[in-house]
């Protein structure tokens, strides 16, 4: 199986206000966390992204976002102390240009010395790309067109530099071997672009690509040019769905379903007891889902201001708002609003359940709970059932939300044979068991 670890700094997945819990932003924070991962031998590290803090009736949402800071240049400097571990990072498609997130992608792979990976993301909203010169310029129903030109021509740049291109002759007084570097060219609907890329090809040939999509777009787009998709099933039945339904699109592609790993985001809690860890889940989901955030949950599928309702009260009385919305920046309750908010009353009403309550409810429960022998054996069971190929664990506590499993679960997926006791190789592709991208095509020219 395959193991990946997730900084926790989106959404109100980090209990910062536990005494254990450190800097979303400090250097130390990114640094502890990774070479954890590094010792338990994961695959790689994952960095999210927001290009805009998320707003609520015109005021920060600031328990919703508690560090963002940009992707690239945090794994730059990973790269230094760390020696294996894969640096994934992502970048959006949507509000980029392709040079110049090819050469920051080329650079890593190189300082990392092959262990670069690129999570491809869009972004729908006008309210992000109001931080940008053009705003909200594309329509939703663009940006996978734009992000599968742009990662096509990412590529077409990548391909441009032979892999022996650089081959110094101090007696022909030649550095690059003729013919390793050629021109591109690439006119598109998005992108009209020509020149001479200026980073080598790095060790890789491409980053990984990572993809995050789960509409029938974002599948098809994940089945014909990513290597790994970051999914949100952490259910044995809906992650077994959606591992066959993924798979079986890859033929259409020319590939074999061993060329895309489907990793879902997970949590786990740990206890000496089942009851104990059990209880702790509890505790934490109530630390993670707070008077405020609840109160924030519920006013991103109403679109009304709800803060006068009492969060351990019952459900407001009020129709939702299907024509306005108070909160920014949130996708998560896009469509079907009014359908949304009718399911969680009847589940409010059958199980009693409080505005609080309902939050923690419908929103995303931890998915591994137990001793360390149960999860790890849980965690087994989940990739021999075909439901995932490995998982990408977001802790809840920043720096040392890795520490327990990396000391008391991998050593026991080690014991079983079914993870790797220890790196078989350089790059991320090896760690992914996943071939080097050789150019497509490098003309020799004199």
């Amino acid at each position: 199986m395959h193991l990946a670890a997730h900084f926790p700094g989106v959404n109100n997945t980090t209990v910062w206000s536990d005494p254990a819990s450190g800097s979303q932003i400090d250097f130390d924070s990114f640094r502890h966390l990774a070479q954890t991962a590094e010792r338990g031998k994961f695959d790689f590290f994952f960095l999210a992204e927001g290009l805009r803090l998320r707003e609520a009736k015109g005021r920060i949402h600031d328990l919703d976002v508690v560090g963002r800071p940009e992707s690239l240049t945090v794994l730059s400097a990973l790269a230094a102390v760390t020696t294996h571990l894969g640096l994934a990072a992502t970048v959006n498609s949507t509000f980029n240009e392709p040079y110049e997130v090819a050469r920051r992608l080329a650079t890593l792979d190189h300082l990392s010395g092959g262990r670069a990976a690129w999570n491809v993301v869009t972004s729908f909203d006008a309210f992000t790309g109001e931080n940008f010169r053009r705003g909200g310029f594309l329509a939703e129903a663009d940006r996978y067109t734009r992000a599968k030109e742009f990662l096509q021509t990412a590529r077409e740049l990548w391909d441009s530099w032979a892999s022996d291109a650089v081959a110094p002759d101090p007696e022909a007084g030649r550095f690059l071997r003729p013919g390793g570097v050629t021109p591109f060219r690439h006119r598109g609907r998005h992108f009209d672009i020509s020149g001479l890329f200026n980073v080598p090809r790095g060790p890789q040939g491409h980053p990984v690509i990572i993809q995050a999509g789960d509409s029938d777009e974002g599948r098809e787009f994940a089945a014909s040019s990513a290597d790994v998709i970051f999914s949100r099933h952490s259910k044995l039945e809906e992650g077994r769905a959606f591992y066959r339904d993924v798979k079986r699109r890859l033929a259409a592609y020319g590939r074999r379903p061993e060329e895309l790993k489907i990793l879902p985001a997970v949590t786990y809690v740990l206890g000496d007891t089942e009851a104990e860890a059990a209880e702790r889940a509890v505790e934490i989901r109530r630390a993670q889902v707070g008077p405020q955030t609840a109160i924030y949950f519920l006013e991103a599928v109403w679109g009304r201001d709800l803060s006068g309702y009492d969060p351990d009260g019952p459900l407001p009385d009020v129709e939702p708002d299907l024509d306005e919305g108070v909160s920014k920046g949130h996708a998560a309750f896009r469509r079907d609003r009014g359908e949304l908010v009718a399911k969680w009353r009847a589940l409010a009403e059958e199980k009693k359940l409080s505005i609080r309550e309902l939050a923690i409810e419908v929103s995303a429960p931890q998915t591994f709970i137990g001793t360390p022998r149960s999860v790890a054996d849980e965690i087994d069971h989940f990739v021999q059932a075909d439901a995932a190929d490995g998982f990408i664990f977001v802790p809840h506590l920043t720096p040392g939300g890795l520490d327990d499993l990396v000391d008391k679960v991998v050593p026991l997926l080690q014991e079983k044979g079914v993870f790797r006791a220890d790196y078989t190789g350089p790059t991320l592709r090896d760690h992914l068991g996943l071939t080097p991208r050789t150019q497509d095509r490098i003309e020799e020219t004199s």
